[in-house]
């Protein structure tokens, strides 16, 4: 019998498992990044990886207790906002 070994919770995920994490797919978590709407993430050599607190952090943002709570923050969608530039 192979003892067990306890392996500590990750602190940072890569998109995949981030988007999970939320409730997302990967290609909208992968949108709001290059919109700039989504949860703050981390580039680590070349590749992009997301903190859980700042996950949930974001997450919180959408937090309501009733359809007319107007929260204290807004979780916008995955699309360029009118006021941003279109870059070429």
């Amino acid at each position: 019998m192979q003892p067990s070994v306890t392996r500590p919770s990750p602190q940072f995920l890569r998109t995949p498992d981030a988007a999970v994490h939320l409730g997302l797919s990967a290609r909208t978590l992968e949108k709001h990044r290059c919109y700039g709407t989504g949860p703050v993430f981390r580039k680590l050599g070349g590749r992009i990886v997301y903190a859980i607190e700042d996950l949930n952090a974001w997450a919180a943002l959408g937090t309501r207790r009733s359809t007319s709570d107007p929260g204290v923050g807004i979780v916008h969608p995955a699309k360029r906002r009118p006021s941003e530039p279109v870059r070429r």
